[in-house]
């Protein structure tokens, strides 16, 4: 019996669900990434393979201050809320929930709660 590392384990989860989620024209991914310092979010058709939208905490137009940076809750909210925001705009509503191999629970939580109270349906 092998040991799996916990990003190993992650990958193995991506490849897995990336066989059942696409994204479409009509109702394409939101595909959220997060490293220990940053998060990151972006809206993917896969029929074309072009990003329509993205957001992340590196960005300096967002208001991330006050302590709240991408390696916390309140940061991932922001970077949700900014999301949507773009994706509205563009006249994107519903997305796919892609939440890339980890778990819904903390910073991936947050944002996708942030981009659902922002107008996006998933």
């Amino acid at each position: 019996m092998s040991v799996v590392s916990r990003a190993e384990a992650r990958l193995r989860r991506k490849i897995r669900v990336r066989k059942k989620i696409r994204g479409t024209s009509v109702k394409p991914r939101l595909c959220v990434f997060r490293s220990s310092k940053h998060i990151y979010a972006q809206i993917v058709d896969d029929t074309t393979g072009r990003t329509l939208s993205s957001a992340s905490s590196l960005q300096k137009d967002l208001s991330l201050k006050d302590g709240k940076k991408g390696g916390n809750k309140e940061g991932a909210a922001v970077v949700g809320a900014e999301i949507a925001n773009r994706a509205l705009k563009k006249g994107i509503k519903k997305v796919i929930f892609d939440r890339n191999g980890f778990l819904y629970h903390g910073r991936v939580g947050a944002l996708s709660e942030s981009a659902r109270k922002n107008g996006l349906e998933f």
